[in-house]
């Protein structure tokens, strides 16, 4: 295996000039361009008239789960993208080992190329063959889906005591774990139907990207496991998750810079920490957030629900247009949340933080919580958070009542409210 070695390395050595990029914050958010999908049922798969399937057993790959099946999965997925007729790369019934793979584009297929798994794809667990990359790599592919009801196994348990918290570490020198699927300057991408388990990081990475759907997906990890947010979104537009179970051990949806147009719908979340946006502000010249709507949501048993969190004395940012409606809490801890005093508690003597909060909603949030503190608003000294509206909030702390924290903002109350508003 030779030459899948030699590809290895050119892959973690792409890996991590990309990590780099996204360390340092020199990305860009894309232009979107038109949406294939729209008004399409992406329900549907079927044939394309002529469209050739491309096995990986075709290629050499054996389906015991321990057979290095890298190679051949490299050679499947250039006879499938590199071609000018219609294909779809199959991986069939078994179980599949691999390696860390780079899926490389641009495609010259007439349509988008399609990724069926019907089977397991299985991580290689020697975390060494992954140094600071990712598991399966996507990049530079312009209509891609990937389909099936097959499972990404990372294998991460083996791995997850190594892991380092890049969240709470203030600095970019953190070596974070491999995401098991990482979408990378794609456009018109499709991922449904899909199931991740016990990944080494992030169950999915989109960054770079537009118009990205992620649907109907099964993603699971225990409650213990360390890093492993399940959908992870930057520097990406028009991103639509929806009707998705996710049950991990970081945030179930995290966000942060450059992300635009986010529509986040159906969602049950749990075990986790919850829907995130942020941190922000902790490199420099970092895109703003814009236009995310979290909907028709279920959280039940989470470490955090809703919220937005922010570095104090860092750099500058911006969140707008944020609205968090219709969702529905069980037994969570921290169920609304705006944070700019991140892993700066309590009485944070730090520079306050220098993102600009602005026009958010949280509109008919509604269950139950185990915290004293229900709605927990603390914004930024030097930059008060502007025109936050709570509407209709119904939040119960067993026989006590919950209660609400408030600072450097001025919220605007409409309807119910329970806690009781900050004074």
């Amino acid at each position: 295996m030779a030459t899948a070695k030699k590809v290895s390395v050119l892959i973690l050595w792409f890996a991590l000039v990309c990590n780099y990029v996204d360390a340092v914050g020199l990305r860009k958010r894309p232009v979107a361009g038109p949406d294939i999908y729209k008004g399409k049922n992406v329900a549907k798969d079927a044939l394309a008239p002529g469209e050739k399937v491309v096995n990986v057993m075709s290629f050499g790959a054996k389906p015991d789960g321990k057979f290095d099946c890298t190679e051949a999965f490299m050679d499947a997925w250039r006879a499938t993208c590199h071609t000018n007729v219609q294909s779809r790369l199959l991986v069939p019934q078994g179980i599949f080992l691999v390696s860390t793979m780079f899926f490389a584009g641009p495609c010259e297929t007439p349509g988008p190329v399609t990724i069926q798994v019907v089977g397991t794809v299985l991580a290689t667990s020697d975390i060494s063959e992954y140094v600071n990359g990712e598991w399966l790599m996507f990049r530079d592919i312009a209509g891609i889906k990937l389909i099936g009801g097959g499972i990404f196994d990372g294998q991460g348990k083996s791995t997850w005591e190594f892991a380092q918290n890049c969240e709470t570490d203030p600095t970019d020198q953190c070596v974070r774990s491999p995401s098991s699927i990482y979408f990378n300057n794609v456009t018109n991408g499709l991922i449904q139907n899909i199931k991740s388990v016990n990944p080494k990081g992030f169950h999915f990475f989109v960054t770079n990207s537009a118009n990205i759907r992620l649907r109907l997906l099964k993603l699971n990890a225990p409650a213990t496991s360390p890093n492993t947010d399940g959908l992870h979104v930057s520097h990406s537009i028009n991103v639509k998750i929806s009707r998705s179970t996710i049950e991990t051990g970081d945030d179930c949806v995290s966000m942060i810079q450059g992300v635009n147009n986010v529509s986040i719908t159906r969602i049950k979340c749990g075990p986790g920490h919850g829907i995130s946006i942020g941190s922000l502000g902790k490199y420099p010249d970092e895109l703003e957030v814009k236009g995310v709507r979290v909907m028709r949501s279920t959280l039940t048993g989470t470490d955090n629900g809703i919220r937005i969190k922010t570095w104090p004395d860092k750099y500058r940012g911006a969140a707008s247009q944020i609205t968090f409606s219709n969702i529905s809490m069980e037994n969570v801890k921290n169920p609304i949340i705006i944070d700019q005093e991140y892993e700066c508690q309590p009485n944070c003597q730090k520079k306050p933080s220098l993102v600009k909060i602005s026009d958010i909603i949280f509109k008919n949030i509604k269950g139950t919580t185990t915290s004293p503190i229900a709605v927990d608003l603390r914004c930024s000294k030097q930059f008060p958070c502007q025109n936050v509206r709570l509407q209709n909030i119904d939040l119960s702390h067993g026989a006590t009542p919950a209660g609400s924290r408030c600072a450097n903002i001025k919220p605007i109350y409409v309807g119910l409210q329970k806690p009781p508003p900050c004074p």
